[in-house]
């Protein structure tokens, strides 16, 4: 196995890419439509929407787990053992699914309006809740088939289904939040409805196309017994990742709750510019999610030499690509705000332009960081990543309590948590890969 060119971490990552832009337009349509309906349920979506993937992410947390062994067994040729990871993995993941469904029904029942300054907003989340987390059930079998298609390097099948989930929910969110063809005006309910949706067409679309297109009984699909060992292995990879991402989104959520106690306004603009930090991580995250798996094939294949060189060739790419984003943002700053901002209130679009621009410019060290953090997870060394985000996030909770809860700074000057978080991040990740024993990880 030679090691891997830019041509191919391009051929790998730019699937990723497009399949977590049109993701990402799931949540921009509601964002936009919603605009049209007012200014608190554009708010309210947002908000909901970071804590749907609070919860989410323990089920994306382990098919990261599932993904690192795919790449690692894909790296060995040992391509047998790699569907009953996924089927196992669905398994599992569907039961965890009907514990997040609870209990993230009764957190939003009971504990979460205690935390928010708003009845109407309140309102508004519980409203779009109530359809949302029936996703949950469905969520969890779309990230096993992406695990599965990531580990294997396979990955411009992502775009295909990203594409079916956007058009999906763009008629769905059209439909459900106007009333449009006869159908009752939902509003914000409507637009949880129409995500569910256009999950529900996601894992039909990956059902159809795996069994026309993978050749099953090569990757071990025919053995579906329940086997509790593979789960097993699965978690004490994955539960340091599982564990990592709860957390990381918990704190995220508890930046946008302290800047709700500022003020509804406060929110409206950090939620513009969370919509476009959505969009500005879609190029950053397919290369750390490339870093991931290529470094698990990589160690797979036994070429441990040539993991920095790699990690060095992605950095430089999402560093690259940063740059273009940063210089078109910069560029257009106010138009591209008012494609999104609220149409009630047009005053919000100046207000926005400053609290962008302090995020664009934090963009270069998340670039590298995020490549580099992700790295450490493709090697195996989850129980490691999880201590360098918890250590990252002390000091990002501590920072955040100063600036937004204390001093109740300006939301341009609140956006400047990610400087802290993603700086820390890249620090530490740096120190692990030039001092820790990763190479020796087995799995």
């Amino acid at each position: 196995m030679h090691s891997y060119s830019y041509k191919d971490i391009w051929k790998v990552s730019a699937p990723i890419m497009l399949g977590l832009l049109a993701q990402n337009i799931v949540q921009l349509t509601a964002t936009i439509f919603l605009g049209q309906v007012g200014e608190v349920e554009q708010s309210a979506s947002g908000l909901a929407g970071i804590y749907y993937i609070a919860f989410f992410t323990l089920c994306f947390g382990f098919s990261i787990g599932g993904q690192i062994m795919i790449s690692r067994r894909n790296g060995e040729q040992n391509y047998n053992k790699i569907g009953s990871i996924v089927i196992q993995g669905i398994i599992f993941l569907e039961v965890l699914a009907l514990l997040l469904f609870t209990g993230s029904s009764l957190m939003s029942k009971y504990i979460l309006p205690g935390f928010m300054d708003s009845p109407e907003v309140y309102a508004a989340v519980d409203s779009y809740l109530s359809w949302r987390i029936f996703g949950f059930f469905f969520a969890s079998i779309n990230v096993m088939f992406r695990a599965f298609y990531v580990g294997i390097a396979r990955t411009p099948v992502l775009t295909m289904n990203a594409i079916v989930m956007a058009v999906v929910n763009f008629a769905g969110d059209y439909i459900l939040i106007f009333g449009n063809f006869g159908f009752p005006k939902l509003g914000i309910a409507g637009a949880g409805m129409a995500a569910v949706i256009s999950e529900i067409a996601s894992v039909l679309f990956f059902v159809i196309y795996t069994l026309r297109t993978v050749d099953l009984k090569k990757y071990g699909f025919m053995k579906m017994k329940f086997r509790f060992s593979i789960v097993k292995s699965i978690l004490s990879i994955s539960s340091f990742t599982m564990i990592q991402y709860l957390i990381s989104m918990s704190t995220w959520f508890l930046f946008f709750m302290a800047i709700e106690q500022h003020s509804a306004r406060a929110l409206a603009i950090t939620n513009i510019v969370r919509n476009f930090y959505m969009l500005f991580f879609i190029p950053m995250n397919a290369l750390a999610t490339t870093a991931n798996t290529l470094v698990g094939n990589t160690m797979g294949a036994g070429q441990i030499k040539d993991v920095i060189p790699l990690v060095k060739r992605i950095c430089k790419l999402s560093l690259g690509v940063i740059a273009i984003v940063m210089l078109i943002t910069g560029i257009g700053a106010e138009f591209w705000i008012s494609l999104i901002a609220s149409h009630e209130d047009i005053s919000l679009i100046p207000e926005s332009v400053t609290p962008l621009l302090v995020v664009v410019f934090a963009l270069p060290i998340c670039s590298i960081s995020t490549v580099v953090f992700n790295s450490i997870s493709g090697t195996g060394n989850t129980r490691a990543a999880l201590y360098l985000e918890i250590i990252t996030l002390i000091l990002y909770v501590l920072y955040m309590y100063w600036i937004v809860i204390y001093k109740e700074a300006s939301v341009a000057v609140s956006w400047s948590v990610e400087y802290v978080y993603w700086g820390c991040l890249l620090f530490f990740s740096f120190l692990y890969l030039r001092y820790g024993k990763w190479q020796l990880k087995k799995i």
